[in-house]
């Protein structure tokens, strides 16, 4: 199958091959067709990292009118670092066709002044983070009557990140004449809720590997430790995987930063993200990481949502998750865009029922990993 049967324009494909994408992926084959050819509501059930953002992007453009300069799509991300990124990417998938779509994103850690001069220009759709869109809508900077379609992404996230509030108050606006466009890699109750009220009943639904909670391209391993033994293993894998890159997960700030001390005095190269950083700080941290001037980032489960980093060939979780959900998300950094990757998960003795239960909840395996 090809971005072309899918019906896609040779322009649009022209922009996808410079971004290396040339194939298209399970979610984009089994989203493209449907949201080009229909005026649908719509949920996407797909884990992070197989595609998503073509999948809705190429068809949200597609339904663009050039010739008008209001707000026409809209695209709500749970991070800044998500939003960016969608934006990037709509840009650069436009790079070869005849009109000029243009594309704002907006979001929390800038200048809202700023924000609303960018707006003032023309602007065809406008990514945003959910809390920054209500306020910009509030203060009547930002008019969102003439969208035609809004897109949740990683829904599920905005949502275990706090934002439901704030999406009910978006989603009343303007329902009468838009489609709405859910993508999620889980269907909890508050997202079902989402469906029930602000959905059409007759949305069409598509789901990307559904017996498979996690992406297929992870394999997945345990190491058995102490917790005095835990940073001598780190060290150890660390040294073993020289040149590769991995986040290592905490539950907690201050394990967050302790860890990222101990292995910065041991002289690797070390990053920490945490809820209390401010912005500017955690953009100079990942601005480092995606250019590989730092080999791991240690973080917290909130800091890292929205990350998307390419060749990252591992996943280390310092322990166990207490919510299922965040193993997904967690894991769901490496084995990005068809690639394979590790998440390895540090036990403790008494752990391993819990591992056990993780195991067969999201019907993975994990196979002991040795590390001399």
């Amino acid at each position: 199958m090809t971005f072309s049967e899918l019906g896609i324009s040779d322009a649009y494909i022209k922009g996808l091959k410079e971004l290396n994408i040339i194939n298209p992926s399970e979610i984009q084959i089994a989203v493209i067709p449907t949201l080009l050819a229909n005026k649908t509501d719509f949920i996407g059930l797909a884990q992070t990292g197989t595609g998503k953002t073509a999948a809705f992007g190429l068809p949200i453009l597609n339904t663009i009118d050039t010739t008008k300069t209001e707000v026409q799509g809209l695209i709500i991300a749970p991070t800044r670092e998500l939003v960016q990124q969608i934006k990037k990417q709509l840009f650069k998938f436009t790079k070869y066709i005849n009109q000029r779509i243009f594309v704002e994103g907006v979001y929390g850690g800038e200048k809202i002044e700023r924000q609303i001069k960018s707006l003032n220009r023309p602007t065809h759709i406008v990514v945003a983070t959910p809390g920054r869109l209500l306020d910009l809508i509030e203060r009547e900077a930002l008019d969102i009557s003439n969208v035609k379609t809004l897109i949740l992404d990683e829904a599920d996230e905005m949502l275990s990140m706090g934002f439901k509030e704030d999406l009910n108050k978006i989603l009343k606006h303007n329902t009468a004449d838009r489609n709405t466009w859910l993508f999620s890699a889980t269907m909890p109750d508050a997202i079902q809720q989402i469906v029930a009220t602000y959905m059409s009943s007759d949305a069409i639904k598509v789901e990307i590997n559904k017996s498979a909670l996690v992406n297929k391209n992870i394999s997945h391993h345990f190491i058995n430790t102490t917790i005095k033994s835990k940073l001598d293993v780190i060290v150890k894998l660390l040294k073993n995987r020289q040149g590769e890159r991995c986040i290592i997960f905490c539950r907690t700030k201050a394990g967050t930063n302790k860890i990222a001390k101990q292995l910065g005095d041991r002289g690797f190269s070390i990053g920490a993200l945490e809820g209390d950083m401010k912005q500017k700080e955690r953009d100079k941290v990942m601005r480092a990481f995606r250019k590989e001037r730092i080999q791991v980032l240690v973080s917290t489960d909130v800091s890292a949502r929205g990350i998307d980093v390419n060749n990252l060939t591992f996943v280390l979780h310092h322990q166990l998750p207490e919510d299922l959900s965040y193993y997904t998300h967690r894991s769901g950094r490496t084995a990005r865009a068809g690639k394979t990757g590790q998440s390895i998960v540090l036990i403790i003795p008494g752990e391993m029922q819990k591992m056990m239960d993780t195991q067969k909840a999201l019907g993975i395996t994990f196979r002991e990993m040795v590390v001399e």
